[in-house]
């Protein structure tokens, strides 16, 4: 972007630098704590040798927005609210997460007047986030007050696209140029399954409204993640045919305190790769030198691709971004702990050459690159993303993802810690997907196996009964047996082992060693009864869940459960699923649903504790979307019906 001209930014800036503030008393802010003078602030300006550049340098631009690297930070992130119409698994608990008082949000006044502030120095665009931005009731006034802002060139939202059809009319009026669309799935059951809400094709119709608008191009935002939308890759790119679409595909990125997970990650080159393969004329376009976007065009396309690398690939040495919290922190780095109240300090009565010092201190104290240096101690080369160090290497770890969309404030942060800290385990979103885990040293999840999931966004889930496609045909032998001596209740059972397998000499719990399997295939088949009573039933059959279709989000459910299995059963070793099938019927006779779970993998070891978690993981799923209407459920028969392949020979219960 062209730099702000000196006489209005830069001069006032340097003057200010090299300015006439004396010492002012020290106030208390709102909360009771202490706020630094600003004259000590524009003291550590000129200590920390930032200022010494400035002066070297001359830039034109406003001083207490550049950097001791030279950044200039002409783009503003203001979170307007932490609250969101969505549940998404990756993001909060389903019960939500305990809201600042309003009293310490700010106020509409206070927005303006930051962004006010923040025009004055030098920044020319505004991003509007949350939470999500669009369910603030006022949203519409401050895009038209910012709109009357000398100098700011653009005002843009990123929102999760359910209320845009309604309000994007009224929004474009105000003065709305750019809209980013949150949008992880095109498959409408595995966006319910994440969100914990409808609304996909809200969201769909809200993309349309927005091209008929004259809005190009619409950014839609995809985070990319192994195991759950990766498949999506070419499904997402065709969007970009018919539609002025800018698709940008955003490497997985962990959030300040967590640790790096390599396999979850699909890297920008290897996002490329795939493309390519499918359209080998991809053309890459030029772009800015502050844009965080490597962007590419298929030939005819109306669209576009970016890839956003977050991680393989920082931008932070151009970065240009200064972010506002909803309950008015500063930060000048995504990843960074560091934050300043500028809420206090106008609430206290600062003068805007007092916020000035406080935000020209606050940026001059910006990190190189991230603020978490171990996410950087590693090159993230190709081979180390495909080949990442164990788990000894990294340690066991907490996993939680909060992406560059929403900027919670400290009380949400506190909950979403506290929620780690009880251990409590939420099924996987496989996407935009991360789940709390428990202190004992669950790895984050390695989502494993093809997903099923038709690529046609146009694809529905038959609502009475369930079966995701195959990716590979499954045969398992359940042909009933004749009970043979010794056997139970008419099952064929292979001679048991005459000692437990997963313990050693001492009696502890240990892995089974199977490098010395020869590979074969394997199969399994597992059942599961929920028995819901005739109203929760009745609701079921005709999909009245307030939580949802019961029966798509369920299948989903034993679908990654499967795929998780060496994540949840300790000793079971992880192994690459080559099919992956989860049915649902209901049972009239005794108000049930009636659950079938298939797996299939070639390999050293079998696949029947990951049907049974397929089958248990559905269950516990219905269950848990029915008991708001009865907590007289009972999930029974949960068990093997077949497994083929291994040295113990073949099972099957008639």
């Amino acid at each position: 972007m062209a730099a702000a001209g000196w006489g209005r930014h830069g001069g006032g800036g340097i003057a200010l630098l090299r300015g006439a503030l004396g010492a002012a008393p020290r106030r208390a802010c709102s909360s009771g704590a202490p706020v630094r003078a600003p004259a000590a602030a524009a003291q550590e300006l000129q200590t920390s040798g930032r200022g010494r550049f400035l002066l070297e340098h001359a830039a034109p631009f406003s001083a207490f927005l550049t950097d001791s690297f030279g950044r200039q930070h002409n783009y503003l992130r203001i979170s307007l609210t932490e609250k969101c119409n969505l549940r998404c698994q990756y993001c909060m608990p389903e019960e939500g997460v305990q809201l600042t008082p309003k009293s310490d949000l700010l106020t509409t006044r206070e927005i303006i007047t930051l962004a006010k502030l923040f025009v004055k120095e030098g920044v020319e665009k505004i991003r509007l986030t949350g939470g999500e931005p669009l369910i603030r009731p006022d949203v519409v006034d401050i895009v038209g007050q910012l709109h009357k802002l000398e100098g700011l060139k653009t005002i843009a939202v990123t929102t999760n696209g359910i209320n845009l059809t309604r309000l994007l009319p009224r929004l474009k009026e105000a003065g709305l140029n750019a809209i980013n669309i949150s949008l992880d799935t095109l498959v409408p059951a595995k966006f319910e399954f994440i969100v914990r809400r409808k609304g996909f094709h809200k969201v769909m119709e809200g993309i349309h409204k927005a091209t008929e608008l004259g809005y190009r191009p619409v950014k839609v935002n995809c985070v990319v993640m192994r195991g759950f939308n990766e498949d999506e890759l070419l499904g997402f790119v065709d969007f970009t045919k018919d539609l002025p679409l800018d698709v940008r595909f955003i490497e997985y990125m962990p959030f300040d305190g967590n640790k790096w997970n390599f396999k979850k990650m699909v890297s920008y080159k290897e996002m490329l790769d795939t493309i390519k393969q499918q359209w080998p004329e991809l053309e890459k376009l030029p772009c800015e030198a502050s844009s965080t976007a490597k962007s590419y065009k298929v030939p005819h396309f109306q669209g576009q691709i970016s890839f956003i690398t977050s991680m393989s690939e920082h931008f932070c040495g151009s970065c240009n971004r200064l972010r506002i919290t909803a309950d008015g922190n500063l930060k000048v780095c995504l990843f960074g702990n560091s934050e300043v109240s500028l809420r206090d300090h106008l609430r206290s009565g600062a003068s805007e050459e007092e916020l000035v010092q406080v935000i020209g201190a606050a940026v001059g104290r910006k990190k190189k690159q991230h603020a978490e240096p171990a996410l950087m101690l590693f090159p993230l080369s190709q081979d180390t993303l495909q080949n990442p160090p164990n788990s000894k290497q990294w340690g066991h770890t907490f996993s939680h993802w909060l992406t560059s969309r929403a900027s919670f404030p400290t009380q949400t942060r506190k909950a979403l810690m506290k929620n780690k800290l009880i251990g409590q385990l939420y099924l996987p979103g496989s996407c935009r997907e991360q789940q709390w885990h428990t202190t004992t040293g669950i790895l984050q999840t390695q989502l494993r196996g093809s997903c099923i999931f038709q690529k046609d966004a146009s694809s529905t889930f038959d609502p009475k009964c369930l079966e995701a496609s195959p990716v590979g045909q499954v045969s398992v032998d359940c042909h009933s047996k004749e009970a043979s001596p010794g056997s139970e209740l008419g099952t064929t059972v292979p001679r048991a082992s005459d000692s437990l397998t997963h313990t050693d000499e001492e009696g502890r719990a240990a892995m089974v060693d199977v490098g010395g399997k020869p590979d074969s295939r394997r199969s399994a088949v597992a059942v599961a009864v929920v028995r819901l009573g005739e109203k929760a039933f009745g609701m079921v059959r005709q999909n009245q869940m307030k939580k949802g279709d019961v029966l798509a989000v369920a299948q989903i459910a034993g679908i990654q459960g499967a795929k998780l299995t060496s994540q949840l059963i300790p000793l079971c070793h992880n192994i690459p699923l080559n099919h992956v099938e989860v049915s649902l019927s209901l049972d009239e006779d005794r108000c049930a649903v009636v659950i079938h779970s298939s797996c299939q993998t070639w390999g050293r070891t079998g696949v029947e504790m990951e049907a049974l978690t397929a089958a248990s993981l559905a269950a516990l799923t219905v269950y848990d979307m029915c008991k708001a209407v009865t907590h007289d459920i009972v999930i029974e028969e949960v068990k093997l019906l077949s497994k083929t392949g291994g040295q113990r020979g073949d099972f099957s219960r008639v």
